[in-house]
């Protein structure tokens, strides 16, 4: 796995773990050799997750849009900054860039991301390792409830099943890293259109 996309929250969160985890596993992608992308955002843990993995010496690429970028929310400091069109230009982008994506705790937009990914996923546009750091059982809930989409018939135990979901960056990162990628059913050009 050379490429990671973090999705997280703008703000930091009720809990000092979220700061904690959003800190070491952007370590921990430096050290590993595995680029960060992520929202390119300065704020909350986006700001924490690339600040730690820039000064551990990584390789980090912001996906940014254009409306947030002029409000001063990009980080400068990347290695990389790629500033796009929309929202769902940034997800696709992201999602191109990537080998894997983790899912920290954040808000509506983290969610988003999560689950369009997992969409994606589940319709065969790409066959790459999903997780969720669940820091401090922050996904309980979610999880519980994601069980049950399973059990009331929507969602196929198989694709639930996939989700790889670890407590500790580290130990995320090494189940992440031994999943094994999916052939995708469909082309990069179809991951690309706009809906």
């Amino acid at each position: 796995m050379k490429s990671v996309v973090v999705f997280c929250g703008s703000r930091h969160g009720a809990k000092p773990e979220y700061t904690e985890a959003a800190r070491t596993l952007g370590r921990l992608l430096a050290e590993r050799q595995i680029a960060l992308v992520y929202g390119g955002g300065n704020v909350g843990l986006m700001g924490e997750v690339a600040h730690a993995s820039l000064d551990a010496g990584g390789r980090v690429v912001g996906v940014i849009p254009e409306f947030m970028a002029e409000r001063e929310l990009a980080l400068a400091a990347c290695s990389e900054l790629l500033i796009v069109d929309s929202m769902h230009t940034r997800k696709a982008r992201m999602a191109e860039l990537a080998d894997g994506f983790i899912a920290m705790p954040g808000g509506f937009g983290t969610f988003d991301e999560l689950f369009e990914i997992l969409t994606w996923a589940q319709i065969g546009l790409h066959g790459k390792p999903v997780g969720i750091l669940n820091t401090v059982g922050y996904y309980d809930a979610l999880l519980g409830f994601m069980r049950q989409t399973v059990n009331e018939g929507f969602v196929h135990a198989k694709e639930n099943d996939r989700i790889v979901v670890g407590a500790e960056p580290a130990d995320l990162l090494d189940r992440l890293a031994a999943t094994p990628v999916l052939p995708a059913r469909w082309g990069k050009a179809d991951l690309l259109k706009k809906s």
